[in-house]
């Protein structure tokens, strides 16, 4: 196994960035993903994707972080592997319009989640079942948010509700949207360091940049490392859900408790160096702070995956 990016990651990466950093508030950003192959990269050839894996979306979903990307790539795409692992007349009728971009289909923990009330087939469940819920249009409304990453809609699977997978297929499904989201959140808190060290840069207190003071610099040199630290880990979970290694569970757990912790450090260390400031809409910073709060406990949060790492090591 390679742990690293190939080039064509490198540049799949940088083109998700240059697209999301010319056009990031288009209201047909998401079409113009789906012209970039994004939601098709864990939809099989043979229902008109590009059959790659998780190592593929890596880079892009790092670089979603950074940009603070509010489209669903995380649902999509545990969506994407779910259907693609039950098969059937659901993943032929919904996997070809999920990887053009022509429909949208989400999965995600429940009762509450993200984009459903766009969505056309919705995946709901957990890591012991997952139901099919193909909501009537208008029939579910969003819960008002500044953040689009929160716009939550109850979906709750009713008697008529599809089971679609159980056992380790649901178990593996929540343990992809749990390590895929680490590897957002790690371009979430890398880029609200980039912020914090610009703006200690710039602000100047007692005749000098505040970035000069030696308290400020060990708080963010350390939000920096637990970055660094919680990067290889994400990675690691995605190459192992790839590649289907007996650990891929535990590794799904361990990153995203340390790239939870990693994102809720930095965004507490930004709060701290821009003051004031930071709590008001006058700044961007609020966009990633908001990614850092929310998806910090979607998928389970670090408590909840530290408790998952204890069990599988202990018993």
């Amino acid at each position: 196994m390679r742990l690293g990016l190939t080039p064509e990651h490198k540049q799949f990466g940088d083109a998700v960035a240059a697209l999301l950093e010319a056009h990031g508030g288009a209201e047909d950003l998401w079409e113009r993903l789906a012209e970039l192959g994004v939601p098709a990269v864990l939809v099989p050839e043979e229902h008109e994707g590009a059959g790659g894996d998780e190592v593929d979306l890596l880079a892009v979903l790092e670089q979603a972080g950074r940009a603070a990307l509010g489209e669903p790539l995380v649902e999509t795409a545990v969506a994407a592997k779910l259907l693609a692992g039950v098969g059937g007349e659901l993943a032929d009728r919904w996997l070809p319009p999920l990887a053009s971009g022509e429909a949208l289909v989400v999965a995600a923990p429940g009762p509450y989640v993200p984009h459903a009330d766009r969505a056309g087939l919705v995946l709901v469940g957990d890591g012991r079942a997952w139901y099919a819920v193909e909501p009537e249009p208008g029939s579910l409304t969003a819960q008002k948010s500044m953040d689009p990453l929160r716009r939550l809609s109850a979906v709750r699977p009713a008697e008529d509700a599809v089971p679609v997978a159980d056992g380790d297929l649901a178990v593996e499904a929540y343990d992809r949207g749990a390590a895929l989201t680490a590897v957002y959140l790690v371009g979430v808190a890398r880029k609200l360091i980039d912020l914090t060290v610009r703006y200690a840069g710039e602000r100047t207190q007692y005749g000098r940049p505040i970035g000069s003071f030696q308290g400020l610099q060990h708080q963010i040199a350390n939000a920096l490392v637990d970055v660094e630290f919680a990067r290889p880990a994400a990675y690691k979970a995605g190459y192992n859900l790839a590649y289907g290694v007996e650990t891929s569970s535990l590794d799904a757990s361990a990153a995203k408790a340390l790239a939870s912790d990693a994102a809720l450090h930095a965004a507490k260390v930004a709060l701290q160096v821009h003051g004031a400031i930071g709590y008001t809409m006058e700044l961007d910073l609020h966009h990633w702070l908001r990614r850092a709060w929310s998806l910090a406990s979607a998928w389970g949060d670090a408590s909840h995956h530290r408790r998952a790492v204890a069990s599988a090591l202990i018993g």
